[in-house]
């Protein structure tokens, strides 16, 4: 799924649109036990508790594509003939009707997930979605309907202690400390089903969330969607990509060759932003060696680093810029000091060799701040030396 089919979907999450009648769900305590199940009618409900509910199951489609947004594939066999598969086509086909096959499910996902001391609530939406014709402008025609999507979105909200506040008492004229008891938290994870894909239905994947990026809940995806072709986090994509780049350049994996690489990245994105792209941008391995070559890296190096990504990430991998880097800061650290620099001026930045010790030097121009507080160095006391 693209950006903009994921946000076609988001718009169905509406109380006012009466595309979800009901919310089904159960509460599962610390112990793995289910305390209750929830049978709720979307028309029964208070406006705000509707949009408090429909408000849960709309962030499960948030964040960014292939980061918190992932696909998962199912295998042709899957498809033919697995539990997982027919238990998520059962599902959706009954518009999540049928109680048993809901039990079924909330048990699949109680056995395979962990919270630790954490209670959580396992919410279920159903929707059938007469999708409307569009253009090449992207103006959808109402009248006109192409097929009807089906589909079933579930998510997975942590149950956390309400703070304890001071509340008016109107009847006393006073404060007291109350507590409302627990509260539903922003959902964890979880998934929608199957894919809408080119704006029709996919029924060989699904579309994952999680709202970390370093923790994605492997078990879960394991033991609901059994996949052999677990996506790698966004953490573990930063991680792995680092790990590579400085093991396969040794030495040489100096300031100014990351730069280039952080320079190279930051670009590719900024570019892909202003083309309106809805689709996940991508960078080649062979686009980063080649920065690595420009950078004047030897071959044998560039190679290694070619053979390593391969190895990490997937023989015919493309690598996603947003997870392997972050473009949004240049940040340099060491045991002692952090500085974080705009990305657009790290060219400002060098590396000397000054009394026999390594530095870095950043020129200062315009005066310096320091918490808050305005200093006074050498630059702007002194005008600088004519030539």
């Amino acid at each position: 799924m693209n950006q903009k089919e994921v946000r076609e979907i988001k718009k169905r999450f509406n109380p006012e649109k009466d595309s979800i009648s009901r919310i089904y769900g159960c509460y599962v305590n610390a112990a793995h036990e289910i305390v209750t199940t929830l049978d709720l009618s979307v028309g029964l409900m208070e406006q705000e508790e509707a949009e408090l509910y429909f408000k849960l199951l709309k962030k499960t489609l948030s964040g960014t594509l292939g980061k918190n947004l992932l696909d998962i594939e199912f295998s042709t066999s899957q498809v033919e003939n697995s539990d997982e598969h027919r238990l998520l086509q059962a599902l959706r086909s009954s518009h999540l009707r049928n109680e048993g096959l809901r039990d079924t499910l909330y048990r699949r996902i109680i056995e395979s997930l962990d919270f630790g001391d954490d209670s959580y609530v396992i919410l279920l939406a159903s929707d059938s979605y007469d999708v409307p014709f569009k253009g090449s402008d992207d103006e959808i025609f109402e009248e006109g309907s192409g097929e009807v999507f089906d589909y079933i979105l579930c998510c997975i909200c942590p149950v956390k202690d309400a703070k304890s506040s001071l509340r008016y008492m109107a009847d006393e004229h006073n404060f007291r400390g109350a507590s409302t008891g627990h509260v539903l938290g922003a959902p964890e994870l979880g998934f929608l089903f199957p894919a809408f894909d080119d704006r029709g239905t996919n029924i060989y994947n699904a579309l994952y969330y999680s709202r970390a990026v370093s923790d994605i809940h492997e078990d879960f995806l394991s033991g609901v969607f059994c996949t052999e072709k677990i996506p790698m986090s966004a953490g573990a994509q930063k991680n792995t990509f680092s790990g590579v780049l400085c093991e396969s350049l040794g030495e040489d994996c100096s300031l100014e060759v990351v730069r280039a690489v952080h320079s190279e990245l930051r670009e590719r994105l900024l570019l892909h932003k202003e083309s309106n792209d809805p689709e996940v941008p991508e960078i080649e391995v062979e686009d980063v060696d080649d920065i690595l070559k420009g950078s004047g890296i030897p071959a044998e190096k560039v190679s290694a680093f070619n053979e390593a990504c391969r190895r990490e990430f997937g023989e015919s991998a493309a690598l996603n810029p947003i997870n392997v880097m972050e473009t949004k800061k240049f940040e340099m650290t060491t045991p002692q000091v952090k500085i974080t620099v705009d990305p657009e001026y790290t060219d400002l930045i060098e590396t000397k060799v000054i009394d026999g010790r390594f530095c870095l030097v950043i020129p200062v121009e315009d005066g310096i701040t320091v918490n808050g507080i305005e200093v006074f160095e050498m630059c702007t006391r002194f005008p600088p030396a004519s030539e």
